[in-house]
């Protein structure tokens, strides 16, 4: 039998694959808050059975896998898919109502790239592995049932050998092959064209001048950054904005209850991200308000999504709990 010899050997060789093992959750269950559970959920399974585990049968990564998606399909035997504002009805016209609040389990929900990414290793395929947290493809990955949704993400995410996803999943060669082949028409039908653009120095500049912009009010700024068919959504509500056009025309008629709001970049789901804090009490210091997740492409911001509900979110990010006194919205992105 392959248990490690010793307890701290033992909790080391588990924490090794936490991110690889957390990066696969999130795309199977869509909320950095589930991943996390998801994790820790097959830690303490795979902690009650290490006496039972068998090296000469596998690997201990492989071994890890499994059992984190048996946790993943349990978590996701309801009938609800995570979604965007945008999977779930029409662009909302200037002026509308913002309705009433969705529950958070219905969101596709943000992840802290920290989490979920490895440290290092090759550009191309970083950039391969940021590509497929981006929300826009982990919504689509939800439009897939639970065991193609595993099959694709383990071949062409995780680029696992078609043999390994079927011992993996405990079925044939076949039903592999065919699974991953309905679930690359799915997402190739759901998922966008254009793919964003990478996170390098003129993504970062524009996202300055945004945070520039954005902390001045300067509605016309803004607007001159977004692309001609941009969106704007803010969950946990299912309104949403199609258009530059239209997003000007809501920014203007605001209540200007973002003014001398600050900006703290971070880094969310491949993609610019923005902790957004606004003055507490008068005088006082700024509190957290919205996560932003800004999305770029061909040099203009093409979708902005505003999660309200900092109070879960920022925690996530390990983000202050204020407004540093001193920092600047220049900041490298974390």
């Amino acid at each position: 039998m392959g248990a490690p010899a010793t307890t701290g050997d033992q909790a080391l060789q588990l924490e090794r694959h936490r991110v690889e093992l957390a990066g696969y959750c999130y795309r199977m269950l869509a909320s950095g808050f589930e991943a996390e559970d998801a994790v820790q959920e097959t830690f303490v399974r795979a902690w009650r059975a290490l006496d039972r585990f068998d090296a000469t049968r596998g690997s201990l990564r492989a071994w890890l896998f499994a059992i984190a998606t048996n946790v993943c399909l349990d978590m996701l035997r309801g009938p609800q898919r995570r979604a965007r504002a945008m999977d779930l009805g029409p662009a909302s016209p200037a002026g509308a109502a913002l309705g009433d609040p969705i529950p958070e389990s219905a969101w596709v929900l943000p992840v802290p790239d920290a989490r979920v990414l490895p440290a290092g290793g090759d550009p191309a395929d970083l950039a391969a592995q940021r590509a497929s947290i981006r929300l826009a493809f982990v919504a689509a990955l939800q439009h897939l049932p639970p065991r193609q949704r595993a099959v694709l993400i383990l071949r062409d995410v995780l680029c696992w050998r078609a043999e390994e996803v079927a011992r993996l999943l405990d079925t044939s060669l076949g039903s592999v092959t065919s699974a991953l082949q309905r679930a690359r028409a799915t997402v190739r039908r759901v998922a966008p064209d254009a793919p964003a653009d990478p996170l390098d120095a003129r993504q970062r500049d524009l996202l300055a001048r945004y945070c520039a912009a954005f902390e001045r009010y300067d509605v016309e700024g803004l607007v001159a950054l977004l692309h001609e068919d941009a969106t704007m959504s803010m969950p946990p509500f299912t309104w949403w904005l199609r258009g530059r056009a239209e997003i000007r025309r809501v920014l203007l008629a605001g209540d200007r209850s973002c003014r001398g709001a600050r900006l703290l970049p971070v880094a969310a789901n491949g993609s610019s991200a923005l902790a957004q804090y606004r003055p507490g009490t008068p005088g006082g210091p700024c509190v957290p308000f919205a996560l932003i997740v800004v999305e770029a492409v061909g040099g203009r911001i093409a979708e902005i999504t505003t999660y309200l509900g900092a109070e879960r979110l920022f925690p996530l990010f390990d983000l202050p709990p204020v407004y540093p006194p001193g920092m600047s919205s220049a900041a490298p992105v974390r």
